[in-house]
């Protein structure tokens, strides 16, 4: 199952060109995640005050297909592909319409305050299965 979240392309977001400044994409793609996490119910700001869990980007593969524009309307989809102990794979896409202009396979892992991996939560894991 996919969580979609749609986002507008900002002056702000645009290089000389006018077109979509290619780190943004990442932001982008990072605020859908955000979205998709509190879709589930998940509270970041408790579950990091709570049990020391964040997530953090482990790895990134980024395709960039066609450039958005200024005013575009973009959709990004976000799908989980790998729910393992620690790690969680997704699967992202930013269209404008029908047109893929970004594609990235995000890798992220759960982190202790201290930076080391820790084990997702049952609760959590089912959570993030169940979508």
């Amino acid at each position: 199952m996919s969580h979609r979240f749609e986002t507008r392309v900002y002056y702000e977001d645009t290089d000389l060109a006018g077109i979509v400044y290619y780190a943004n994409y990442l932001k982008f793609i990072e605020r859908a995640r955000t979205e998709w996490v509190r879709g589930l119910g998940v509270d970041q700001a408790r579950l990091k005050s709570e049990q020391g869990l964040v997530f953090a980007v482990r790895r990134i593969e980024a395709d960039y297909l066609t450039p958005a524009r200024f005013d575009d309307l973009l959709v990004i989809e976000t799908r989980p592909e790998e729910i393992g102990g620690a790690r969680i794979t997704l699967s992202q896409e930013v269209r404008r319409g029908d047109t893929p202009c970004f594609k990235a396979l995000v890798q992220l892992v759960a982190l202790s305050d201290a930076g080391r991996p820790l084990r997702l939560p049952p609760d959590l894991r089912a959570a993030l299965a169940a979508r």
